[in-house]
């Protein structure tokens, strides 16, 4: 058997073993042994583990990982989340849908510290969810803004899997970052955007709430300054250059405790707790990120990458067309993968076929527009049926909401990144502008 026959014949057994709903980093590392010994040889697989867990986990750069993850669930942990959607509350909670339109800027915010859409979904949820249903909103409109507001914490930096999608390519972290922060704001803008539309149409789900005077929307601000404080040091510090990624994650997880502690939230009990939850979900994401090496190393040393993006780029397809097609793939598996999965499996692949293709930019700023792209969508799969993990998070917490209510709900958010997603293909610049900005 040639080894690109092979190549598609692991790609086709992969997905069987998810449709079995084998653990994803089991599966990929299944089938990556599998093609590894068929390509190479039993002693070679030997000599690639003999150092590749080294190799793989001793690395600098993917310390920024359990780092950020810390810093998120220290966030979690301290309950911020109540000060920041108070916050939010004050300055447009009067809005019609105004609650709504919080609960996202809400998560915007605590997405910036955080890093996780599922924290950021389930955290916001708990504070958010029932001030929305006592002041009358719909099931509908709340639990389909919360679930779009927590797909926020994948994009908006610092995000660990914009992190991920650095690594894989060999991209600068923090030029990402950059990157991701305009099409952040697109998608903030977006949501409340389509909530006001929502609510027009439907004014009975989304009513009106009390509007705050000045002084209290003051001091909701004065509030919240500890996340600013974390904010403005943590991302200010690594976009200026004075911290690496990893230097900014340290410095991010000691002032979270540290603030959070002076606030009170955080206790001796949910700080154990935070650590116990990091040493658990770095875990599973290194579980992952090495069943996906397995599984790379294998395509690799079948050249399918390669051959693939030798085809479209010598073929007469034009690159719109197959960039569009790698878009359609992501928005159907992200209906049935989780983000992280998915980023680890499509990028080796993916990514050299688009490198291949002329697209009118430098290698760099293609890199970047297709990483934004490539997230972009990504986040969609969280909030798309039947697997969305954000919309599970959100029945999970709030039991009096039918799953059929938060399908409903998450409709015009849906709309919205659809019409995001075709802004950032049609205007690339929007993917580096900023990034350009800062260099020069």
């Amino acid at each position: 058997m040639d080894p690109f026959t092979l190549a598609l014949l692991l790609v086709v057994g992969l997905f069987i073993l998810i449709f079995l709903r084998v653990p994803i980093a089991l599966a990929m590392a299944l089938v990556g042994v599998f093609g590894y010994i068929q390509l190479s040889s039993l002693a070679g697989l030997k000599a690639y583990l003999s150092t590749a867990w080294v190799d793989k986990f001793m690395s600098y750069d993917l310390s920024v990982v359990p780092l950020f993850i810390l810093m998120g669930h220290l966030a979690t942990n301290s309950g911020i989340s109540a000060s920041i959607f108070n916050a939010a509350r004050a300055w447009i909670g009067h809005l019609r849908g105004g609650l709504a339109m919080a609960a996202v800027a809400g998560c915007a915010l605590f997405g910036s510290i955080s890093g996780s859409s599922l924290a950021t979904a389930s955290t916001m949820t708990r504070v958010a969810m029932p001030e929305m249903r006592k002041h009358g909103f719909s099931g509908a409109l709340s639990s389909g803004s919360l679930a779009a507001g927590g797909t926020l914490g994948i994009l908006i930096p610092p995000s660990v899997v914009l992190i991920i999608y650095a690594l894989l390519t060999e991209q600068n972290i923090v030029k990402l970052f950059l990157a991701a922060t305009v099409p952040g704001i697109l998608a903030v803008v977006g949501f409340i955007i389509a909530i006001s539309i929502y609510v027009r149409l439907f004014p009975e789900e989304g009513p009106t709430s009390e509007r705050s005077n000045m002084k209290e929307r003051l001091l909701a601000l004065a509030d919240i300054w500890h996340v600013m404080v974390i904010f403005v040091v943590v991302l200010g510090g690594i976009y200026g250059g004075f911290f690496t990624p990893a230097q900014g994650a340290a410095v991010g997880v000691v002032l979270t405790l540290v603030l959070g502690t002076i606030k009170g939230g955080l206790t001796p009990k949910t700080i154990l707790n935070s650590l116990i939850d990091t040493a658990g979900s770095t875990a599973m994401i290194f579980a992952i990120v090495f069943g996906a090496d397995l599984f790379n190393v294998a395509l690799a040393l079948s050249r399918m990458p390669m051959e693939v993006a030798q085809y479209f780029a010598t073929s007469d397809i034009a690159p719109m067309v197959v960039l569009l097609g790698i878009v359609a793939f992501y928005l159907v598996m992200g209906c049935l993968m989780d983000s992280l999965s998915m980023i680890l499996l499509t990028v080796p692949v993916f990514f050299p076929t688009v490198m291949a293709l002329d697209f009118g930019m430098t290698f760099e700023q293609q890199a970047m527009w297709f990483g934004i792209i490539s997230l972009v969508v990504v986040e969609m799969g969280l909030i798309t049926p039947p697997v969305g993990m954000n919309l599970f998070v959100i029945s999970a917490m709030a039991k009096d909401i039918p799953m059929t209510q938060i399908f409903r709900g998450t409709i015009p958010f849906i709309m919205a990144e659809f019409i995001r997603i075709a802004i950032l293909i049609a205007f690339p610049v929007l993917s580096y502008w900023l990034v350009d900005l800062v260099a020069n």
